[in-house]
Formats: structure tokens, C-alpha cells, sequence
């Protein structure tokens, strides 16, 4: 059982990483257009970024309710991996919460990383 649960657990920090990859590159590929005014770009980094961080939130928080049978996490287990219906919900859930709430912690971290970066780049423009 404890061996189906780390399979499950990083099943869903794979899942979770992989869109909150995807989302990065799109964002820093804003940045770099917009890399002519680095105070903007970065403020931009930094609002996108805190974006993505309150839909993390958001995924945790439903994450428990939603049907596991339509999500990343189910498709990859193998059939004799999967946990029996009337557990799977919760278990399969919870590791998604736990997933989604570690990467907007990272999320919240860079947001505020990239909107200090904007600040002080503003500043230092103004002196």
C-alpha cells in the first residue's frame, strides 16, 4: 500500500509539474518580449506568476471533489496500481492537493522574487 502511495504521490507532483512548466515558459517568453523595459517585464512575471499561484490554490482546494477518474494521475497509474474505487477518490485527491499546494508555495516564492526585482528596477530608473 505504501509503495501504491509514493507511486501516486509522484504521479501527481509529475502531473502538477509538468503544467506548472508549461505555464513558466510562457511567461518568461513574455518576459523576453518585453525585455526592452525590464521593470515592465518583470512586474508582468510577477502578476502572471500570482496568477497561476491563486489557480493552484484553487485546483488544491477542489481537488478532493473532482472525479480522480479524469485525471493525469489515473490515466498514468497502471490498472493493477490503482487504488479500489471507494478509496481512490480521497487518495488520489489528497496527493493532488498536496502536489498543487507545494508548487504555489514555489509560485508565491518567484511572484514575490520577480515583483521586488520590478520595484527595484523602477527604482533605480527613478535615481
Amino acid at each position: 500500500m505504501e509503495r501504491q502511495m509514493d507511486e501516486i504521490r509522484r504521479l501527481a507532483y509529475e502531473s502538477v509539474a509538468r503544467a506548472c512548466g508549461f505555464t513558466f515558459l510562457a511567461v518568461i517568453c513574455m518576459m523576453i518580449g518585453l525585455s526592452y523595459e525590464p521593470g515592465q517585464s518583470f512586474r508582468f512575471g510577477g502578476i502572471a506568476t500570482l496568477i497561476l499561484c491563486a489557480a493552484l490554490l484553487e485546483r488544491a482546494h477542489s481537488a478532493e471533489t473532482r472525479d480522480h477518474r479524469r485525471t493525469e494521475v489515473w490515466l498514468h497509474l497502471e490498472k493493477s496500481a490503482r487504488p479500489h474505487e471507494p478509496a481512490a477518490r480521497r487518495v488520489v485527491g489528497g496527493a493532488l492537493r498536496e502536489a498543487y499546494l507545494a508548487f504555489a508555495r514555489h509560485t508565491a516564492a518567484c511572484a514575490a522574487v520577480l515583483l521586488t526585482g520590478s520595484l527595484l528596477l523602477d527604482l533605480a530608473s527613478v535615481l
